[in-house]
């Protein structure tokens, strides 16, 4: 080799262009899948969802996720429904408003909605809310011509269990099943099979799993809500799944903790001598010799013995650290603020409180619009429809296409974290042209309709009983020009 050879440059090692295609020792552990999204849920789906209900039965922080959720998403009231039907003229059809209003309360009530009448359609809501948290789908059949139910209409709530997800294959029609689902050719749902009882039903008296049969249910009749996250996604994925592991972790970690923590703090020792036997002790446990301490005594050792403590530094200064750190992983996970899954206000700003509150509030929004629209308003379409054709709602069917347009869901509202700033800040919001005074009781779960509605009927109470109040919603009411007098804008 020449001295030329021997000095020239190297050809520069080519790398990818992407760092995250490496593929070098440090990247060997990362696994990765090519499969479509019903493949990888195919075979964890079930697994996934028992994981979590054991951890919604078991562990405080998903139980407390799923109370925030509830919480937050129906709140006390639940969804609030009008119907905003119009007349020709442009102004609200009263009459006819007030009848659906009515008759929709009226079928809202506790023991009329469900069939089994163990729910109120508040309480459904609810149910809808903490079955998604847990097992990440909700599936809810619409029975009509209901007997014993002047409606004619309830629904009926499903576990996920009862949607054979092993049931895969390819009908002679062309479609096919996905998990106990039959899509079309359009890969759109096109009906449901469902076993008669749960499959896991353990009292003793249940068929073979093998022998169960099946109940085709076309999808006009069912609710399938789940959020999808893939193209093509037939099943849904419990929200908790991908911070089961570290809630598995930190359950272990709290419990080991726990556990040092009761050995540090009873005193224990080991008694040892040269040669290692020579001890009678006072007791003994598994043929080892033991001797029993009280408080404030001291013994005398035989000769030749020694004792050992046993101390063990627990629990250790760092359990708070890391336990925040991995509930900040976790509440991330989730979509909820750290501050409210952990009930933890320590160390909380008015500003960074609000940051978090804001944000967390965004994502109830986005629940609220998926429950409303996958739960909520296909529930009272389908109510609308029977209890038109029964004649609970006097209106006539071939009007079913207007009221069924003209409703109004409004989902609970929340209170600002700081009231006095928040209103001020509103205020002068709305004297700018800024919001309306839809979008300020919207955010209290309001209509302004219903909210100048009951103003005017305390102005109207309070004149009844010759009461005058010292307040006046919505500023000064303007004064009339006394006769004589210039005009108030001149």
């Amino acid at each position: 080799m020449g001295l030329f050879d021997r000095f020239k440059k190297k050809k520069p090692v080519m790398k990818r262009g992407f760092y995250a295609a490496n593929t070098g020792r440090l990247f060997a552990d990362f696994i990765t899948s090519s499969r479509s999204a019903d493949s990888e849920i195919r075979g964890a789906l079930r697994v996934i969802r028992d994981r979590c209900r054991e951890s919604a039965r078991n562990h405080p922080y998903s139980r407390r996720y799923i109370q925030i959720l509830t919480s937050n998403v129906v709140g006390s009231n639940g969804v609030h429904f009008q119907s905003k039907k119009r007349n020709p003229d442009g102004s609200l059809d009263a009459p006819g408003n007030r009848l659906v209003e009515e008759a929709f309360r009226d079928w809202s009530r506790f023991g009329r909605c469900t069939v089994d009448g163990k729910l109120s359609f508040q309480a459904a809501q609810r149910l809808f809310i903490e079955t998604w948290a847990r097992d990440g789908e909700v599936l809810i059949r619409l029975v009509k011509n209901m007997r014993d139910n002047d409606h004619a209409f309830a629904i009926q709530f499903y576990e996920a269990d009862y949607l054979d997800e092993e049931y895969n294959t390819k009908l002679t029609n062309g479609r096919e099943v996905r998990m106990g689902v039959e899509l079309d050719e359009m890969k759109r749902p096109a009906a449901y099979y469902l076993f008669a009882d749960h499959p896991h039903h353990s009292d003793g008296f249940g068929t073979d799993y093998t022998k169960r049969k099946h109940i085709r249910v076309p999808a006009s009749e069912m609710i399938h809500a789940y959020i999808q996250e893939r193209p093509g996604q037939t099943r849904g994925v419990p929200p908790m799944s991908n911070v089961l592991p570290r809630l598995k972790m930190l359950d272990g970690y709290e419990e080991a903790e726990l556990v040092a923590a009761r050995v540090g703090a009873s005193a224990m020792g080991f008694i040892t001598s040269p040669g290692g036997d020579g001890y009678m002790g006072d007791d003994l446990d598994n043929g080892t010799p033991i001797m029993s301490a009280e408080p404030g005594t001291f013994q005398q050792l035989p000769a030749g013995m020694d004792v050992k403590s046993f101390d063990p530094d627990h629990p250790t200064t760092a359990f708070s650290d890391f336990e925040k750190a991995i509930l900040r992983g976790i509440s991330s996970g989730l979509g909820v603020s750290y501050v409210s899954l952990s009930n933890n206000l320590e160390g909380v700003s008015y500003s960074s409180i609000r940051q978090g509150v804001m944000e967390e509030r965004d994502h109830f929004k986005m629940l609220q619009a998926f429950m409303i629209e996958q739960f909520v308003e296909p529930v009272f379409r389908a109510w609308l429809d029977s209890a038109m054709m029964a004649g609970t709602v006097q209106i006539p069917a071939y009007r079913y296409d207007e009221f069924a347009a003209a409703t109004r869901f409004i989902p609970r509202g929340w209170q600002w974290v700081d009231p006095q700033k928040e209103i001020a800040a509103n205020v002068n919001a709305l004297n700018n042209g800024v919001v309306t005074l839809q979008d300020i009781h919207a955010h209290y779960g309001r209509d302004t309709e219903e909210v100048f509605e009951q103003v005017q009927r305390e102005r109207d109470l309070a004149a009844r009983y010759g009461i005058s109040m010292n307040f006046e919603p919505f500023g000064d009411v303007a004064k009339a020009a006394m006769p004589g007098e210039p005009d108030a804008d001149l």
